[in-house]
């Protein structure tokens, strides 16, 4: 008979590992790989077959209705799910600890509630008198939401199926569950990926909209991403900076909607406030007219949204200048710095160089290029950038400018916020939405923020070479 082999998995990454070592070599973790158990003998069912049962085979054309959302009554919420929530599917929403997870989801709960509907909400970390704390905060008291306390998977099905189907459950959070049928520890990949299959199946087979929450490891991804995003329709991300008081609920997957889709909302001393002008939160008051701001239409998901791009050139003290960048790429940053020199000659490389994304908001679309190249350049030259103007277009290596989709979407939110003009790639079709439009051909074409403070900058950065 084959002896069992032990089954050593990284906590962090989920990947297996012939034997225990000190680090993972696929994530670079220390001290997170443990033994999950003894996996089965190999060949143990070589000897026997089982025979399975026939299937019935159908066609792409269907003749079924789409499902009904369950509408939370949070808009933003149910504008990231994709129009409400589906039933029988499962829901994963990830964060950093304090964001603000638990109170949305309980939040978004109690409004189901209000309009009738039947929720559960099972806390597998905080206390019940701390829920009710937080319920009686954000004036939920009187919501008909049943709350329960448990860590065991077996308790909870037991518990959910002993009663009417819900039309949502909540498990908060994901990390803390365990199930008898293992011995590992209770935040284990074989515990994570066990508890969300079992509580997936009961979603799947009594029509339940399933909620996981779950934890970020301190790269901001989901704890066990391998083993739960997979599992699960849909996965979200809860984002925002503790400085500031607003928060940013992001799909990142989405099977019954768009992906990349965002929410945003405020964070307020009785819960989380619905933004729904989000391009006037971030803008702000934008009343200095110094150099190096620029405003980028962008698009997020479905959503136009504006923000500021910030950008502060200095002459740098030391033999490497330096880079420093809150709410974008670094790579992208030192890609247009690259193209700004080679294509347009404007010797902005061996300066320090700072970018900001106003407000805290992360910018991951090309797009952005053009605002923030167009940043730089005032910001070097020490010409201020037009305050009724918006930017967008994304930069090759060559320096040309190139056209990015969706252009009426971000034209049309720019007038409606009162911009009066914007720079886009040439070739965007667009009828304007009533803003003067100046194209943009290549970087060159941003000298023209350049000033005369260009020569001067010029000359102190080669003095302090």
């Amino acid at each position: 008979m084959a002896k069992s082999s032990a089954s050593f998995v990284c906590q962090t990454c989920g990947t297996p590992a012939p034997k225990w070592s000190g680090k993972c070599e696929a994530c670079g973790g220390w001290n997170t790989i443990t033994d999950e158990g003894a996996a089965p003998p190999i060949g143990a069912s070589a000897g026997r077959r089982v025979k399975g049962r026939k299937f019935a085979l159908e066609d792409l054309k269907s003749e079924d209705a789409p499902p009904p959302r369950r509408i939370t009554g949070i808009a933003e919420f149910d504008r990231v799910t994709g129009g409400g929530l589906v039933p029988g599917s499962a829901l994963l929403v990830g964060g950093d600890p304090g964001i603000g997870k638990s109170t949305i989801i309980l939040q978004a709960l109690g409004e189901y509630v209000k309009s009738g509907g039947h929720a559960i909400y099972i806390s597998g970390e905080e206390a019940m008198a701390q829920v009710r704390m937080r319920a009686a905060r954000m004036g939920l008291s009187d919501a008909p939401l049943m709350l329960g306390g448990a860590t065991n998977v077996e308790d909870i099905l037991a518990t959910l199926e002993a009663g009417r189907a819900p039309g949502i459950v909540a498990i908060d959070s994901i990390q803390t569950l365990w199930t008898g049928a293992l011995e590992a520890a209770p935040g284990t990949i074989a515990q994570v990926r066990t508890a969300s299959f079992d509580l997936v199946r009961y979603a799947k087979t009594s029509g339940a909209a399933l909620i996981l929450v779950g934890h970020v490891t301190k790269d901001g991804q989901i704890a066990g991403p391998k083993a739960v995003e997979h599992l699960v329709d849909a996965v979200l991300y809860f984002e925002g900076e503790r400085g500031h008081h607003f928060r940013v609920l992001r799909a990142v997957k989405n099977r019954f909607g768009p992906t990349d889709e965002i929410g945003v909302f405020e964070m307020t001393g009785k819960g989380l406030a619905e933004v729904a002008n989000p391009s006037a939160l971030f803008l702000g008051d934008r009343d200095s007219a110094a150099p190096g701001t620029a405003v980028f239409a962008g698009l997020e998901g479905t959503r136009p949204l504006l923000c500021e791009i910030q950008a502060l050139v200095a002459a740098s003290s030391f033999g490497t200048p330096r880079r420093a960048v809150v709410g974008w790429d670094t790579g992208r940053l030192a890609m247009i710095l690259a193209v700004l020199d080679a294509r347009a000659g404007v010797g902005i490389g061996g300066a320090d160089v700072y970018l900001n994304v106003a407000g805290g908001l992360k910018i991951a679309e090309p797009a952005a290029d053009l605002a923030a190249a167009a940043a730089l350049v005032s910001s070097f030259g020490g010409e201020p950038l037009p305050r009724d103007t918006v930017f967008f277009g994304e930069i090759s290596l060559s320096g040309d400018i190139r056209p990015v989709p969706q252009a009426e979407l971000r034209l049309k939110e720019a007038a409606k916020l009162g911009f009066k003009a914007a720079y886009i790639p040439k070739g965007t079709k667009t009828d304007g939405a009533g803003l003067t439009l100046t194209e943009v051909t290549s970087v060159m074409d941003l000298l023209t923020f350049a000033g005369t403070g260009r020569a001067r900058r010029s000359a102190v950065l080669d003095s302090n070479r």
